[in-house]
This record gives structure tokens, C-alpha cells and sequence, in this order.
């Protein structure tokens, strides 16, 4: 095994700032020649539909497509490959649907109003999205995990119709990923991806059709994809490498925390793992941990260059000083692992999602617990939160005013409106007014 050095601060130091600022910091600056080659194909799509999407996908997936009607699997396909499925994958995936589906019952947001005493109402309507796109890698990769959590929330939301595009280079697709869209309640699927899948689902062609919303998980060309069509459709979000920080007390087997190092760095080799304690020693049993258990790793390439780039083991003075890092560092996924995280907790305020005492694994919240595992990354938890129901309804306000109301408020907009010299906004208001 080549060998490999993680960081290792401590709060002490007087340089620590500074160490922890260049430790955060991702150059991920906007490539601009992708952005150019991804501004050229969403230019085709938008011009030549669905001759533009053939053209791509027969290029970049290595498929001999001659017409757009072969893009889209009919639901005959999506249901042989749920019974297709051995049992223990059919009952994870039902376990794991069951509990994201109950989790994000309790997010629905309802309709709202009141009435004020002179009869003028006002409220909030509630409804959803009428058209979702969720885009899903496909080939060889397997992220049924992703389905669930994108499809049943728009689903639960209420969203009509939810199209889903994944890529099958060679004509591979994943049977999995195909059972998960079956259970989650995919209405159409079609077998296309990259840059060219997102400007199909945002701009529609003559066999896909447009949507409001795109969702899901891609690579860089996907990502710029979803990046330059927002505004046209929404998106869920720009997000980063995937990132884990453990507040630990000392007291958890270090093998266990090594391992949940091990479960965001294995993702890439810019995914970043941080481990703070408030014992010196324990930070040396953790990296003796991490020595011994990744030769045995899968993915120990992978790994190794995660936490020797973007990893640390950091030293603080006590728990209350490492919840402070752990603020300014606004991690996708927390872990407290610690006799009290309750109490620990109250003292987080940014944190895409918070794995509370010593048992509960990062790992359980990206296939089962029930949260949404779609999280905001490098450092956003500061103003954004994880994907969920909301995301996938709109509010609109209600205002009916009352002859009452529209006399008494006419006089005040009346005089803000001619405040701002709107001359006609004014007068609106004023032909209301009851003299």
C-alpha cells in the first residue's frame, strides 16, 4: 500500500484559521470549455429536438438509436424488472421507500388563511409542480437509492407526471434503477442522459416533454447542464463533492469512525472526511484505524486520495469549541458521536443533516432512515436545506379584499405609490377608495 499522510490541526494553533480556510476550499472554477460544449448541445437540442438528443446519445452512449419512440421503456419494462429482483434487494428497496414515504408525509405544507375584521382575506395556496424531470446516471452504476429519494417526495408532493431519463450506454440498463422507479412511481422513463437529456427535459422536443423542475444527481456535464438551463426549469441544486465531519468524544470504537470516514471518501477523491475530537490520543487511535483498515477497502485508491487531498483529524479543546468549527464549516452530513448529541445539537446551526449518538451511521441516512439524502454541499447548509416535498410544491398568495378593505388600504398604497412617482398605482388604488 503506497502510503498516504491526513492532515492533522488543531485549534490551538495559531495559524488554525488559516489551516482550516485552505482545507475548505475546493477550486472547482467553471471549466470553460465544458461549459462552451454544453452551451453548443443544449443550442442543437433546442434547434433539431429530438434529431439533436439521437445524434448525442448514438455518439456519447455508443447506441444505434434511428428513432426517438426507442428512447422511452415502456412500464412492462420497469415492472419485469421489479420482479425480476432477488428478494432481500425487493424488501431493502420496499423498506427504504416506506420509510422515506413516511418521513415526507409530515413535510406536506397545506393550504392557509384568515379573515380580518372588515372581511378582507388573506392566505397561501398550495399546489404542485405539475411536471418533474429526475435524472438518474445509468449503466453500470446503481443509484436506486437516488430514485427513491427524489421520486417519492415529488410524488408525495402531489407532482402529476415525473419523467425520468438514465442513460444505458451499449443499451446496458440497471436493473435496479429501473425496480426503484417501478416502486417509487416513475410515470415515464426514457434511456437518455448527459447534457443533451437536460435541455430535452427543459426545453421538450417532439418525444420528451418539457418540464418545470429537474432533479437528481450527474456528472460535470450534467451538473453545467442543470446550471445553464435554471431559469427555464428549476433545479434542486449545484451540488459538490459529497463531505462528512465527526464531532467525537473519545468514547466510539475508532474502527467505527474510521469506517464512516471511509463511507463519504469513497466516493471521489475530492470528497472530503474530517474528524474532530477533543483527546489527542483517540485522534492517533483513529488514524491507526484508518491505517489498518484501508488496504481491505474496495475502493482504497479512491480513499486514500480523498483523505491525503481534502481529509483531517483536527484537535480541539472541548465539544462546545468543536461545534463552533463544525458551523463554520456547514457539513453536508454531521455525526455526533458523542454521550449527548441532543444537547450537542442545540448548538449546530448549519448542517445539511445531523446523525445524532454512536450508533447511528452517516451510511443509514443515504439509504433508509427516511431524510431525504440529497443535501447541500460545501458549506451552502448556511441558507439551504435538503431536498424534500417542499421542493416539489408552490405557494401562492390569496388576497380578497372587502369594500371595506380595499377603502382603508387604497388610502395607504396611494400614498406610497405616489412616493415612488407610479402614477397609474396610485390612482388603482384610489378609484377604491369609498369618500
Amino acid at each position: 500500500m503506497s502510503e498516504f499522510n491526513i492532515a492533522r490541526l488543531d485549534t490551538a494553533d495559531p495559524d488554525f484559521k488559516e489551516h482550516l480556510k485552505a482545507l475548505l476550499t475546493f477550486d472547482e472554477a467553471d471549466n470553460l470549455d465544458i461549459q462552451q460544449r454544453v452551451l453548443a448541445i443544449i443550442a442543437e437540442v433546442r434547434m433539431r429536438g429530438d434529431a439533436a438528443v439521437i445524434d448525442y446519445t448514438n455518439r456519447f452512449d455508443q447506441r444505434s438509436i434511428e428513432a426517438a419512440s426507442e428512447f422511452e421503456l415502456p412500464r412492462s419494462s420497469l415492472e419485469m424488472a421489479w420482479d425480476g429482483l432477488p428478494p432481500d434487494q425487493r424488501q431493502a428497496l420496499e423498506t427504504a421507500a416506506q420509510r422515506i414515504r413516511a418521513y415526507a408525509e409530515h413535510q406536506k405544507m397545506a393550504s392557509w388563511h384568515y379573515t380580518e375584521a372588515d372581511g378582507t382575506l388573506l392566505g397561501q395556496k398550495i399546489t404542485p409542480l405539475d411536471r418533474v424531470g429526475l435524472y438518474v446516471p445509468g449503466g453500470k452504476a446503481a443509484y436506486p437509492s437516488s430514485v427513491l429519494m427524489n421520486a417519492i417526495p415529488a410524488k408525495v408532493a402531489g407532482v402529476a407526471e415525473l419523467i425520468m431519463v438514465t442513460p444505458t450506454p451499449e443499451g446496458e440498463s440497471n436493473a435496479l434503477v429501473l425496480a426503484a422507479a417501478c416502486l417509487a412511481g416513475v410515470d415515464r422513463v426514457f434511456t437518455l442522459g448527459g447534457a443533451q437529456a437536460v435541455a430535452a427535459l427543459a426545453y421538450g422536443t417532439e418525444s420528451i416533454p418539457a418540464v418545470d423542475k429537474i432533479v437528481g444527481p450527474g456528472n460535470i456535464y450534467v451538473a453545467t447542464a442543470k446550471k445553464l438551463v435554471y431559469g427555464q426549469v428549476g433545479i434542486d441544486m449545484i451540488a459538490g463533492p459529497s463531505e462528512i465531519l465527526i464531532i467525537c468524544d473519545g468514547q466510539t470504537d475508532p474502527d467505527w469512525i474510521a469506517m464512516d470516514l471511509f463511507s463519504q471518501a469513497e466516493h471521489d477523491e475530492n470528497a472530503q472526511s474530517i474528524l474532530i475530537a477533543d483527546d489527542p490520543a483517540y485522534l492517533d487511535a483513529v488514524e491507526c484505524s484508518i491505517r489498518k483498515l484501508l488496504p481491505e477497502m474496495e475502493r482504497a485508491d479512491v480513499i486514500r486520495a480523498s483523505l491525503s487531498n481534502r481529509g483531517a483529524l483536527i484537535h480541539a479543546a472541548n465539544l462546545d469549541e468543536a461545534a463552533c468549527i463544525a458551523n463554520i464549516i456547514a457539513p453536508e452530513h454531521l455525526e455526533l458521536s458523542v454521550a449527548e448529541p441532543a444537547a450537542l445539537a442545540e448548538k449546530i446551526s448549519h448542517a445539511g443533516a445531523i446523525f445524532m449518538g454512536r450508533y447511528t451511521a452517516e451510511a443509514l441516512g443515504d439509504y433508509c432512515a427516511g431524510p431525504n439524502h440529497v443535501l447541500p454541499t460545501a458549506g451552502t447548509a448556511r441558507f439551504s436545506s435538503p431536498l424534500g416535498v417542499y421542493d416539489f410544491q408552490k405557494r401562492t398568495s390569496l388576497i380578497n379584499c372587502s369594500e371595506k378593505g380595499a377603502s382603508k388600504l387604497g388610502e395607504t398604497a396611494s400614498v406610497l405609490a405616489r412616493g415612488e412617482s407610479l402614477c397609474a398605482h396610485a390612482r388603482s388604488a384610489e378609484y377604491r377608495i369609498k369618500t
